[in-house]
């Protein structure tokens, strides 16, 4: 979720954004004499995003910001990809994650819970819905969710891997150690359940 000050550099920029074939994926502001602008962006076509593309992003953010001026005094852009174990910011996330490993937090306690992890199973009527390790649904409502954040699991990063070169050195694919995160839910209360 954004604050007040990221949902307005959000507005001001994802037309943009958008226009140059990117998706925002999250604001954030950090810090406070100098404050660091964090703009995370996807590609429309699912590809990952380049050095190039977070340049072009860079210039094209950074002179709307110098012209709209939200900010007072100096400030420091920074331009990135979503990365692997992404935050979920989107409904379109949710939906598009449906079967990896998800950790999430509400501003507002679900049975006296606010922390989940599971497996998303999807998105309805503007609600994450998440397998959690007992089997039962939790159903994390979009506005509620105060932060989500994929698991870095092999299964992950095989769904998220670019597509194989044309076979030297320099374009193959790197070879990645294999992790063991630790079992999502255990000794929790379960969610709301879906039904």
């Amino acid at each position: 979720m954004h604050n007040a000050l990221e949902s307005r550099i959000a507005a001001q920029i994802t037309p943009a954004l958008e226009e140059l074939g990117f998706d925002l994926v999250r604001v954030a502001v950090l810090g406070r004499e100098t404050p660091t602008i964090q703009i995370m962006a996807d590609r429309h076509d699912g590809a990952l995003i380049a050095v190039d593309d977070c340049e072009q992003i860079s210039h094209v953010v950074g002179a709307i910001l110098d012209v709209d001026d939200p900010i007072p005094g100096a400030w420091t852009l920074e331009v990135s990809s979503a990365g692997i174990d992404r935050p979920l910011t989107r409904a379109k996330d949710w939906a598009r994650f449906a079967g990896h490993m998800v950790r999430a937090e509400l501003d507002t306690p679900i049975d006296g819970r606010k922390r989940f992890a599971g497996v998303i199973i999807g998105v309805k009527d503007d609600a994450a819905i998440i397998r959690l390790e007992n089997d039962q649904d939790a159903v994390l409502p979009l506005t509620e969710v105060r932060k989500a954040r994929l698991v870095l699991t092999d299964a992950l990063i095989e769904a998220t891997a670019a597509p194989e070169g044309d076979g030297d050195a320099a374009t193959a694919p790197r070879r990645v150690p294999k992790l063991n995160p630790v079992k999502p839910g255990k000794g929790s209360k379960p969610g709301r359940k879906v039904q």
